[in-house]
This record gives C-alpha cells, sequence and structure tokens, in this order.
C-alpha cells in the first residue's frame, strides 16, 4: 500500500526521500509527494502520476532544499487519485505537515467536528483531516499533540510529522500499519519498509502499536501512549542491498521466479537438518487463515494435512474468517500466513483468533513483523526481499512450510514412520534441483504465450491438489495481464460452467495425480468437444493427455503431495511472458499493492 519514506540530518533530504521512495515502488500507488522543512517553513511538491514525474518537478530533488523532510507514495482510498488527494496534507498554515499509511474509519465525525470549529478541507482524504486535527491539538509539543492524535484516531495508520516550530524534530507513529525508525551517524530516518533505508543504514528499530518516535538528528527517543520512554532493541538487517535490485533482469519478477530454487532450499534445510517442528499437544483442528495468494497455499495446506496428518482442516480467507464468529478452541491451531507480516485483515484475524484462545502459528516471510511477533510460534519462509506485487518465490516457499508442517503434525500423530519421513524429506530436498529444471523451459513458455496473450477469457481446471494450484495459476494471470481468468474444479464444469466454454476458449487443465487423471482426461475432452483450446500440465510419462490437449508442458516425478510446487513454476511463467506479450506493468499491475495494510 502507500509508501513512507523521513529524514533528518545534515544531508539535502529531497533526493534522499526521492530515492527512499523509489525502493517502494512495489508496493503500488498511484501519486507521490515530499515535504521538506527549509529555512522555517515546509515546502510542499506533490502530484498525480509515476514518481518520476516528481522528480521532473524537483529536479531530482534539487529544487526542494532543506535537510528535514518526509515523503509518500499513495494507494488511493479516500478520494481518486489526484494532485490534491496525494500526501503529504498540511494545516491552513502551511506550517504542519503530514504523511499517512492506513484508514481513519471516523474520519467523518472528526470532519464535522472540524468544520463546525471552522476548519475548511481542501481534498477527500482521511489524511487532511489528521492534519487538521492534529493542528487543533497542537499547543506547542509535538509528541504531546501525537498522544491526544492518537486517542481520537480510530482505524489503522502509520504516521510522519514534520513541523516548521520544530526544525530540529521528525515524529512518527503507528496502529497497525507498519512503520521502522532507522538509525544512522548524524541523521535518522522512518520508513514503511526496510528496502527503502537499507542503502542507508542497517540498523533499525521495529515500531509496537501506539509507540511514538521522536527524532533528531543525533538521536531517537521512543514513547509509549503515556508518554513514558519506551527502551528499544536494534533490529540488525541481515540481507544485502542487492538482493533488493533487479540484479539485470528486466524485472523483480523473473529474477524472483529464477530465485525459486535458492529460497525454497534455504526455507526447508534447516528444519530438515533439525528435525521437524515439535507440538507438545497435538492440536484437533487446524484452521489457516490468510488473504490472496496466502490463501491458494492454504487450500494446498488443508490436502497436505488431511492426507498426512489425519486433522480436520478449514481454510478461511482472512477478511471473512473474523466477521462469521469461527469456533477456535485452545486446542485449534491457527496457522496464519502471510509473505509481508503486515496484512490487515490476516492481522486482525490473529488477533480475534487469539482472543478465543487459539495457537497460533505464523508462516511469514519478513522477521520481526507485526504477525511474527503476535504469534505464539513462526516458522519463517527464507525468501529474502520480494518486490514484485505479484508474489511468486514467497509463495513458493509457504508451499514448502505447509508440507514440512503436514509432515510434523503428521509424526506428532504418530502416522509417519522414520522410514516414511525420510522419503518425504528426500522428495522435499530435491525440489530446488528439479525447480531448476524447470526454469529452463522458460523459452517454451515465452513461445506459448506469443500464441495465447490475446485471449479475452481462461479458465484453469484441475482436481485436488491440481485444483488448489488453478487457484494461484489463474490469479497470477489476470492480476498481472488483466486476462480474465477462472479457477474450477473441473469436476464441476457440468453444474454450469462448461457454458462459458466456446470455440477458441483457452482452459489450461493440470492432470498431475495419477488417482485423478483419468477423470482428468474425460474432463479435457468434455472442453475439447465445445472447442476450447487446451493447455495441459501433465507428470512425466502420462502422454495419453497429449491425445487431447493442444499443448502439454511436464512437470519430473516426484512425491504427488509436493507437485504444486512444480506444476506453479509453469504457471507463473506463462502468466508472465502473457503479461509481458501484452506490454503490462508486470512489477507494478494497476490497482494492486504489495503489503494491503487497509481492510
Amino acid at each position: 500500500m502507500c509508501g513512507i519514506v523521513g529524514y533528518i540530518g545534515a544531508k539535502q533530504a529531497a533526493p534522499i526521500l526521492l530515492d527512499g521512495l523509489a525502493k517502494l515502488e512495489y508496493r503500488g500507488y498511484d501519486s507521490a509527494g515530499i515535504a521538506v522543512l527549509n529555512e522555517q517553513a515546509v515546502g510542499v511538491t506533490k502530484t498525480k502520476g509515476r514518481l518520476k514525474a516528481l522528480s521532473d518537478l524537483l529536479d531530482g530533488g534539487k529544487k526542494a532544499a532543506g535537510s528535514v523532510g518526509i515523503g509518500h507514495t499513495r494507494w488511493a482510498t479516500h478520494g481518486a487519485p489526484s494532485d490534491v488527494n496525494s500526501h503529504p496534507h498540511t494545516n491552513a498554515a502551511g506550517t504542519l505537515a503530514i504523511v499517512h499509511n492506513g484508514s481513519i474509519e471516523n474520519y467523518m465525525r472528526i470532519k464535522v467536528f472540524l468544520q463546525e470549529k471552522g476548519y475548511q478541507f481542501v481534498s477527500e482524504t482521511d489524511t487532511e483531516v489528521i492534519a487538521h486535527l492534529a493542528d487543533y491539538f497542537y499547543e506547542g509539543d509535538l509528541v504531546d499533540m501525537v498522544v491526544k492524535l492518537t486517542e481520537k484516531l480510530e482505524g489503522s495508520y502509520a504516521l510522519g510529522i514534520l513541523s516548521s516550530e520544530h526544525p530540529d524534530e521528525l515524529i512518527a507513529v503507528r496502529k497497525e500499519s507498519p512503520l521502522i525508525v532507522g538509525l544512522g551517524d548524524g541523521e535518522n530516518y522512518i520508513a514503511s519498509d526496510i528496502p527503502a533505508i537499507l542503502q542507508y543504514t542497517r540498523k533499525v528499530y521495529l515500531l509496537e502499536n501506539g509507540e511514538i518516535a521522536r527524532l533528531t538528528k543525533d538521536g531517537i527517543t521512543v514513547y509509549d501512549a503515556n508518554k513514558n520512554v519506551v527502551p528499544k532493541e536494534v533490529f540488525e538487517v541481515d540481507w544485502d542491498v542487492s538482493a533488493a535490485e533487479k540484479g539485470g533482469y528486466e524485472h523483480f519478477m523473473f529474477k524472483e521466479i529464477m530465485e525459486e530454487p535458492e529460497a525454497i532450499h534455504k526455507t526447508i534445510t534447516p528444519i530438515i537438518k533439525e528435525g521437524l517442528l515439535k507440538f507438545g499437544r497435538v492440536p484437533d483442528r487446524v484452521a489457516i487463515v490468510a488473504c490472496g495468494s496466502a490463501y491458494h497455499v492454504g487450500v494446498v495446506g488443508k490436502y497436505v494435512i488431511e492426507k498426512l496428518a489425519g486433522i480436520p482442516v478449514e481454510v478461511d480467507i482472512a477478511s471473512e474468517f473474523r466477521y462469521r464468529d469461527p469456533i477456535i478452541t485452545d486446542n485449534t491451531l491457527v496457522v496464519i500466513i502471510s509473505q509481508s507480516g503486515e496484512t490487515a485483515d490476516t492481522l486482525a484475524a490473529l488477533r480475534e483468533a487469539k482472543k478465543r484462545g487459539g495457537r497460533i502459528l505464523g508462516i511469514v516471510n519478513v522477521v520481526g513483523s507485526s504477525i511474527a511477533r503476535e504469534s505464539d510460534e513462526v516458522l519463517y519462509t527464507l525468501a529474502g526481499p520480494e518486490i514484485a506485487v505479484a508474489t511468486t518465490k514467497a509463495y513458493a516457499t509457504q508451499l514448502s512450510a505447509i508440507y514440512l508442517l503436514g509432515l510434523s503434525l503428521a509424526k506428532a500423530e504418530g502416522r509417519l514412520s522414520a522410514a516414511d519421513e525420510k522419503i518425504y524429506c528426500d522428495a522435499l530436498e530435491r525440489m530446488p534441483e528439479l525447480i531448476a529444471g524447470l526454469l529452463e523451459q522458460k523459452d517454451v513458455l515465452a513461445q506459448y504465450a506469443k500464441q495465447y496473450y490475446t485471449a479475452k477469457n481462461v479458465f484453469f481446471i484441475g482436481r485436488g491438489l491440481d485444483y488448489a494450484v488453478a487457484l494461484e495459476g489463474s490469479l497470477k494471470l489476470k492480476e498481472i495481464s488483466y486476462i480474465h481468468s477462472e479457477a474450477y474444479g473441473a469436476g464441476e464444469l457440468k453444474h454450469g460452467t462448461i457454458s462459458l466454454i466456446e470455440e477458441g476458449t483457452l482452459v489450461v487443465a493440470l492432470a498431475t495425480q495419477d488417482l485423478l487423471f483419468d477423470k482428468m482426461v474425460s474432463n479435457i475432452k468434455e472442453v475439447k468437444a465445445r472447442g476450447a483450446v487446451v493447455l495441459s500440465v501433465a507428470e512425466e510419462g502420462n502422454t495419453e493427455i497429449e491425445e487431447c490437449s493442444d499443448v502439454v508442458l511436464y512437470i519430473p516425478k516426484n512425491n504427488q503431495l509436493f507437485t504444486p510446487s512444480l506444476t506453479v513454476v509453469l504457471l507463473q511463467l506463462l502468466a508472465y511472458y502473457i503479461a509481458g506479450e501484452k506490454g503490462c506493468d508486470i512489477d507494478k499491475p494497476r490497482n494492486l499493492a504489495k503489503s494491503v495494510t487497509v481492510e
């Protein structure tokens, strides 16, 4: 979602702000702006569109002199993308500037209150309401002002605040939305995410909900909501700057697909070597809660855990889970899956499950994220930074984590012998090499993309685990190519969906499971009889599928419980190349954001 960067020090702030915002472009945005404090005045420059437009207005930062500043990339929630709705927002006098990530739920009530006090508004945003409410509360001390703000604001927010009356201070506060503080030498920073400031510092404070940070160029003080000083531990970032760069690849998405073998190896190796996860008490139920691609991992997890461990599993979309009065007991294992560890709906679901007594296992990629900190146990996916909006390697590592969870629960239940454990672990350890081999087929996928990129509607079909992967393949295609795409359980075709198949419709049929292979062949014949063009994915050796398919892609043989990790690579590449043929902005698809921090 929205990106925030702030700087206070001796250097010119604007170039640092622009650079930091560029590192946050992956989050998704529709406008950008900065505020820089110069000669006791706050100068604001903001514009609709890409960051380059802002940089051009500022001549790369040369037209905004000053050593204290805040910057923002906006993903529209309140009000359409426009110059006036862009951040930063100021009070009427222009002495106070604020950037905001999140959503204020009670902003209309506050706005009416402020209008009655004579305040006037020029934008449609909830953030301008914060700026004027801050002005209303300001009595000479910025931290006192923010304490009063936090008492009135309902919803989620990360705020960066500067004032011409306090030229040596930069203020930050967070609730639900992510915000970090970077520690430099004679300079300090705030940011929504680590990549924004990584080239300047590896030392950060991870702000907790309700914490307020006062930054000067020489130090940082963190307060709680009662203005008590909070001691903070320094978190050392252990990944390299180059991990957040393209490294010669045209797109981050392609780079991250190519990194999947290494990411999976890093995720599974420590757990396999040190032993599967230990469970003192085996849960009687598992609830998997997630959003988007992580939810699709959960669907795979249901098949895997029920097959291996014999424990019933429910999979919920996080935004629905917290509102359906879920049945959670102290013997329910609630698995929360999120790449960023900050996904608003998923984090809210975690808290709801915890309130009901559930035991929380977080599967996250970002160390120190909110979900990681609030879970009872954490299984980290060691994918490294994922920059492209469309997840690939994070999804791949989440799959690996869910396999390991299934095996661990099976062992705890006494359903996994030592011999079987070795067979499964050996299969997992082969996965990086097998995926590396599949990636060598990328040129073949590129050629098929040239044939299919003009498709208007695409259907992904599969049964069992293949249906779970079809969900993710369909999502990848539509989110980066904007082609309408749907995934269906192949057995459901005859219950209405097959009426949508017409001459030339592209159907991607997944048939990697021996138990369901013959039934899938029958489903493929059904759509072929109605004029569909069929691209099938099958396991090596099942060549009879060629008789009813236009194109067949093969995955290597491995344990069939783990085929989703192989199949999805081909679907990711297909989506990537189709989007490329269409000329889409692959790393930053329209209307989407990497870390969804509003409900």
